[in-house]
C-alpha cells in the first residue's frame, strides 16, 4: 500500500470515530481519506457532511475501492460479523473493540492467517500507549516475565478524584461520564470487565497464550467504601485497579483486581484518565509506559497509527504462538489480600492459608491474609455488596 492513498470505510461515528476524524484531518503526513462511514441512526445530527454516511454495511464491505475497514462500534456480535466479513473479502482491518477481540481471538487469528490480510487493534488495549506493537516487536518470549498496570482510564479517573480530591464515588463517576471517559452504563469499567478484555489481548501478545475472558478473574472498584479508603490512607497508600499477567513456574496467571499501591510504585503517580503499563523482563528489569487511556482523540490516534502502519504492509506476526513454548494458563496462585466484610457468615476464613491481621467493630470487619486466586474466583463472596477486596503489595 506504500505511496498510495488508502480509502477508509468506517463503522461507527461515536467518541472514537469522531476522534479519528479529527486526528486524521489534523495530520498531514498520512495518505488516507474517509470514503464512507456506516452508522445505525441516519436521523442523528452529526458534525460532518451527510454524504459521508450510509446505513448499509455492504456499501463498505463490498466496495472494491475501500482498502481498509475501520471498526469502531460497541455491538460485539455486529463488530465480529463486520471484521470477519472484511477479512474474508481480503480487506485489511483496524479495530478498537476490545470485548469483541478478546471473546473471538482464536477465530480472528485463523481468519488473518487464512486470508493473508492484516488485522490491527492497538487502540483496543491501552488507547494511546503502543503496547501491542512493543510486545510484538521488542520482547522475546523467553525474556518477558510480566505485564501489569492500569489499563482503564475511567476507573483511574474515579479513584484519582476519590483519593486526591475526596470526592464521593458517585460524584467522581458522574464526572467521568460527563467527560466521556465512562459509558452511560459504567458496569464494564467499574466491575473490571473492560480491563479484563484488554488483558486477554495482551496475554496473547506477551506470552502466546489464548485465554477465554471467563477464565480470568475480574473484580472492580464498585464495592469500595469509606472504610476501605481510610484503611488505604492510614497506610500511606492509594487504590488502583490493576490488570496483571505474570509467568510463574512454567505457567502464566492473570487477573484484574484493585490493589493497595505504595508511593514507591510507579503506578502510584498515574492519575486521572491516564494508563500506565509496567513490563518486567529478565534483562531489562522494569520498563514503564504511560499515556492517555480514555477519550476520543487518544484512542483515535492509536487507530490512526494502525492505519499508518498498513501503509508499510505491517502485520502482527504472533511470534510467541509460533515459538511453541506458550505457558499454560492457571489460577493456582497465592495472593496477599485485605478482605473487608460486615458479618462472619459472608466469608469463609478457613479458605485462607494464613491470616496475619484481623479487625472487628460493630460496623465492619476485615482480615489480611493469603488466599488462592482460584478459591477467590470460586467462592462468590465478592458478589455480596458488603464485601470488598484489595490486593496488598
Amino acid at each position: 500500500m506504500e505511496n498510495k492513498i488508502i480509502n477508509l470505510g468506517i463503522f461507527g461515528f461515536g467518541v472514537v470515530g469522531q476522534g479519528l476524524y479529527e486526528v486524521l484531518n489534523r495530520t498531514k503526513g498520512i495518505n488516507a481519506r474517509i470514503k464512507k462511514i456506516c452508522i445505525k441512526d441516519p436521523n442523528k445530527s452529526r458534525p460532518i457532511d451527510s454524504s459521508y454516511f450510509t446505513t448499509d454495511k455492504n456499501e463498505i464491505l463490498e466496495d472494491p475501492a475501500i482498502d481498509v475497514v475501520v471498526e469502531l462500534i460497541n455491538d460485539t456480535e455486529a463488530a465480529f460479523d463486520i471484521v470477519s466479513t472484511a477479512l474474508r473479502n481480503g480487506k485489511a482491518v483496524v479495530s478498537a473493540s476490545k470485548r469483541m477481540i478478546a471473546e473471538n481471538l482464536p477465530a480472528l487469528y485463523e481468519l488473518q492467517s487464512a486470508n493473508k490480510v492484516p488485522f490491527l487493534y492497538e487502540a483496543s488495549s491501552c488507547a494511546s500507549i503502543p503496547i501491542i506493537r512493543n510486545l510484538e516487536e521488542y520482547y522475546d518470549n523467553d525474556l518477558l516475565n510480566a505485564v501489569e498496570g492500569i489499563c482503564n482510564g475511567s476507573t483511574n479517573y474515579i479513584l484519582t478524584k476519590i483519593f486526591e480530591e475526596n470526592l464521593s464515588f458517585e460524584t467522581a463517576l458522574q464526572q467521568a461520564q460527563e467527560l466521556g471517559f465512562a459509558e452511560t452504563d459504567p458496569t464494564l469499567d467499574i466491575e473490571g470487565y473492560d480491563p479484563k478484555f484488554k488483558l486477554v489481548i495482551l496475554l496473547l501478545h506477551a506470552f502466546g497464550t489464548f485465554v477465554k475472558p471467563e477464565e480470568v478473574y475480574n473484580f472492580g472498584i464498585h464495592h469500595l467504601n469509606d472504610f476501605d479508603i481510610q484503611f488505604a490512607k492510614q497506610r500511606n497508600c492509594t487504590v488502583k485497579l490493576i490488570a496483571q499477567c505474570r509467568r510463574q513456574n512454567g505457567s502464566v496467571f492473570a487477573y484484574v483486581l484493585p490493589h493497595l499501591v505504595k508511593e514507591h510504585n510507579l503506578l502510584y503517580d498515574v492519575y486521572n484518565e491516564y494508563n500506565g503499563i509496567l513490563l518486567e523482563s529478565a534483562f531489562t528489569d522494569k520498563q514503564f509506559f504511560v499515556g492517555k487511556g480514555a477519550g476520543g482523540t487518544a484512542t483515535g490516534s492509536a487507530v490512526l497509527s494502525d492505519i499508518s502502519a498498513l501503509l508499510y504492509n505491517y502485520r502482527y506476526e504472533y511470534k510467541k504462538i509460533k515459538q511453541n513454548n506458550q505457558p499454560n494458563f492457571t489460577n493456582d496462585v497465592k495472593l496477599k489480600v485485605y478482605l473487608r466484610y460486615k458479618t462472619p457468615d459472608q466469608v469463609d476464613l478457613a479458605e485462607f492459608f494464613n491470616i496475619s491481621e484481623k479487625y472487628e467493630s460493630p460496623e465492619w470487619r476485615y482480615v489480611v491474609g493469603t488466599i488462592n486466586l482460584q478459591k477467590l474466583k470460586d467462592a462468590g463472596w465478592l458478589k455480596k455488596k458488603d464485601v470488598n477486596l484489595l490486593v496488598l503489595e
